[in-house]
């Protein structure tokens, strides 16, 4: 899931949490596919960022999926011989790919 501006949202991007209004009433529920005249009714309404699924919008300066999966690979290198560390490294890895929303295996 991604937290996004909703200048940056677009149309059939789904919302990964609730919006709620100031008072705390739920105003688009998770789930709810984002449409042109949703985000509009959004805009009209102050609402500034919302959180949709996956990671659809790369921002600048932002990492690949590549990128922090080698960082993690070169955090763990001095402990390759320690099983649970391992074990812990594909966890990280694993989670951090569902994170994303792709089919990229952890290492």
């Amino acid at each position: 899931m991604q937290r996004i501006l909703i200048a940056q949202a677009g149309p059939g991007m789904v919302l990964a949490k609730e919006i709620l209004n100031p008072e705390g009433m739920v105003l688009c529920g998770a789930g709810t596919a984002l449409t042109p005249a949703l985000i509009e009714r959004l805009i009209g309404m102050d609402i500034v960022d919302v959180t949709v699924e996956g990671h659809p919008v790369i921002l600048e300066g932002e990492k690949t999926l590549q990128e922090e999966l080698h960082e993690i690979d070169v955090r763990f290198q001095r402990v390759e011989d320690i099983a649970p560390l391992m074990y812990l490294k594909k966890r990280i890895q694993a989670k951090l790919a569902a994170a994303r929303n792709t089919e990229a295996a952890a290492k």
